[in-house]
């Protein structure tokens, strides 16, 4: 009788222990498609029409949050797409652990559009305008956040176009849609194989190409210029570089003039350099600041 109730209770289920939460229970996703997570991509891509959109799971109880998941699922409801309301540790499961603010979005992914494929109304319509052109171009961008942050930066402070290099660059991935707060979902990315015939085209096309430096010492056969004296007299491309190593030197040699940020102090080695989304950011603020200046 003893080894009878013994084997019984080893056929148990074991017993979730007080405090303890069962494992939520895995959610089946539409192949290939991502988690998009956080109230402002998951808002904006309910809101445009770029992705196709499968489920949206907000968390159970939205507290102070409950208004904006209300207005979340009438957005997912208009849209035909299907709300669930689950517990917050399914919503960890589903974003892998990042902050989502109590909001997962199953979307399709979003890619780069194409610069060889696009038709010359989506590239250069702007120039009938007269007015100034601004574009930012990145070579090899890897760290998703700072591409976020570029993205924010180039959608909130103006740029017409962004455009990077296909080859070791970041995709544009859940993670960069957040670390943009939203503004990927509606701000094109242009990506290129070929970036360096693309700025020769432009130049011959009468662009200025500007490449950026962190030391002006590094830089050989091309003038640097503290970025405060650049002045923005025709339509300008603005190249940043990899966050470690910078532009490629083939790149350098393919800018008319380079842009550095002069320091407010004397700087110990290996902190002499800005991050590479807050150095972009105060740079399209100099330029772009000069377009509000001449009230164009």
């Amino acid at each position: 009788a003893a080894r009878e109730l013994w084997l019984s209770q080893l056929e148990r289920p074991p017993r979730v222990g007080r405090g303890l939460e069962r494992k939520p229970p895995c959610v089946a996703r539409t192949e290939g498609s991502e988690m998009l997570f956080g109230v402002a991509p998951c808002s904006l891509a309910l809101t445009q029409s770029r992705r196709d959109l499968f489920r949206l799971f907000l968390k159970q109880s939205g507290g102070s949050r409950r208004p904006l998941m209300g207005e979340l699922a009438l957005q997912a409801t208009a849209r035909g797409v299907p709300v669930s309301h689950v517990p917050p540790r399914q919503l960890d499961q589903l974003c892998r652990g990042q902050v989502h603010q109590g909001v997962c979005l199953e979307a399709t992914p979003l890619r780069c559009k194409r610069l060889e494929d696009a038709g010359a109304a989506d590239l250069g319509g702007e120039e009938r305008g007269g007015r100034q052109l601004l574009w930012l171009v990145l070579e090899r961008i890897q760290d998703p956040m700072n591409l976020g942050a570029l993205l924010r930066s180039a959608y909130f402070l103006g740029v017409d176009r962004v455009v990077t290099s296909r080859r070791d660059s970041c995709p544009l991935t859940p993670t960069v849609s957040k670390a943009s707060a939203g503004a990927m979902e509606v701000f094109d990315v242009y990506s290129t194989d070929d970036l360096q015939s693309f700025l020769k085209a432009k130049t011959a096309e009468g662009w200025e190409v500007v490449g950026t430096v962190s030391k002006p010492e590094d830089v050989e056969d091309v003038p640097v210029i503290n970025c405060l004296e650049f002045r923005w007299d025709k339509p300008v491309i603005i190249v940043i570089g990899n966050e470690g190593e910078g532009l490629s030197l083939e790149t350098q040699l393919l800018c008319q003039q380079m842009l550095a940020i002069p320091p407010g102090r004397a700087l110990h080695p290996g902190i002499e350099s800005l991050n590479v989304s807050v150095a972009t950011g105060i740079l399209l603020h100099s330029i772009c600041s000069q377009k509000r200046r001449h009230g164009d």
